[in-house]
């Protein structure tokens, strides 16, 4: 269950936040379908990855490298180059968090979330500390989301029926908001923790299994709150603050009160993603050279401490947390097909056969999100 919180609060983050609220803007209930397609994708390349590292015995980078030599530096670059770059907007996101509750600038609420992060970090059981913290801010975030959500009094069953019928499809919106769920170093969060915590071969996966469907479960729970929350308040009529648009629709929804529970709602999802995008993407590199298994907690740090910076003088949280989602979305079809690869290698699988229905499920995760990158591109997204 800690590796399941991981992966969903990593995944519930403050660009997860904007992301919906920006897109449920352009589609309203035709935004459920949106969510429809990214579980489902969630499902293809969490279940795959998760079975295949934990039987491997060994983590994304390790499985590439022994596919092929030098690929596993290929992806620990592009996960940390996605990972770094969600940092900086997870850190944008406790800023504004803070800013919401404390009413401090935004830098001063980045330095004082950096400083709490890498506290946390320093804490000598990092393991338990990572799976007892995750889980008190993910059941925190899904509770305070759902009084709003009643609060909003959305129209459930045209939503409903859009989910599966919608009025309005984008595909840069399925991009984005996959590449902000399980793209890059998300799609891995969960499964490392996971062999961390010694849960890996065979005989552990049924209990790999329970885990990846537990994170999908509870993400996409958050994501289906949220998105009637906001649902709701734009039928009744609000109007959205440009810079901060979900802090628009608790407001809007409950109040005052709805606004400081925004800002508690942020700030823990944006911690969450700081320890989640930290600890996976320095996963990524600690396996090459015995200086970084040694000195995990130090490379942790400079990760948090760089993106705190680099936001202090940098700013624009919205544009960075949607570029963020379309990055990450871009790498996933990659990584993904580089550990389906790695699944057909007996020298790396030893007597494990994947099952064929779930190959197929994972190549046409490549295949979409492959396809519908191209199309992203093509319509500028990376502009911003």
């Amino acid at each position: 269950m800690g590796a399941a919180f991981l992966m969903a609060n990593s995944s519930i983050g403050p660009g997860f936040l904007t992301q919906t609220t920006v897109f449920t803007q352009q589609l309203l209930t035709s935004f459920g379908f949106v969510i429809l397609v990214s579980i489902l994708i969630d499902i293809g390349a969490q279940l795959n990855t998760w079975r295949i590292l934990a039987v491997s015995e060994l983590r994304a980078q390790d499985i590439s490298n022994q596919l092929l030599p030098g690929l596993g530096y290929f992806l620990s670059v592009l996960v940390v180059f996605g990972g770094f770059a969600f940092n900086v907007g997870n850190i944008a996101g406790c800023a504004m968090g803070a800013n919401v509750l404390t009413g401090v600038s935004f830098s001063t609420g980045a330095i004082i979330s950096g400083a709490v992060a890498l506290a946390l970090f320093w804490i000598k059981e990092i393991g338990k500390m990572l799976d007892g913290f995750t889980k008190i801010l993910g059941t925190a975030k899904i509770a305070l989301t759902l009084f709003i959500a009643f609060s909003a009094h959305p129209p459930l069953l045209q939503a409903i029926h859009h989910t599966f019928i919608p009025e309005k499809i984008s595909t840069v919106a399925i991009v984005t908001i996959v590449g902000g769920t399980v793209g890059g170093y998300l799609t891995f969060s969960g499964a490392h923790r996971l062999l961390d915590a010694g849960i890996k071969g065979k005989e552990n996966l049924p209990q790999v299994n329970k885990s990846a469907i537990s994170g999908i479960i509870i993400s996409t729970i958050m994501r289906f709150v949220l998105f009637l929350a906001i649902v709701g308040v734009l039928t009744h009529g609000a109007i959205l603050n440009n810079d901060n648009p979900p802090a628009s629709v608790f407001y809007f929804a409950a109040g005052e009160i709805g606004f400081r529970i925004f800002g508690v709602v942020l700030w823990s999802a944006a911690l969450s993603s700081i320890i989640g995008a930290s600890y996976t993407s320095v996963s990524f590199f600690k396996t090459f050279h015995p200086v970084f298994q040694k000195n995990e907690r130090l490379c942790i740090s400079v990760f948090i401490i760089l993106t705190t910076c680099i936001f202090v003088f940098i700013g624009k949280p919205k544009q960075l947390l949607l570029f963020a989602g379309v990055v990450n979305g871009l790498i996933l079809p990659i990584a993904l097909g580089i550990i389906l690869l790695a699944s057909t290698k007996s020298r790396i699988m030893g007597s494990y056969k994947h099952p064929l229905w779930m190959q197929l499920a994972g190549w046409m995760v490549v295949a979409i999100m492959s396809w519908m990158g191209w199309v992203t591109i093509q319509q500028s997204v990376l502009k911003f």
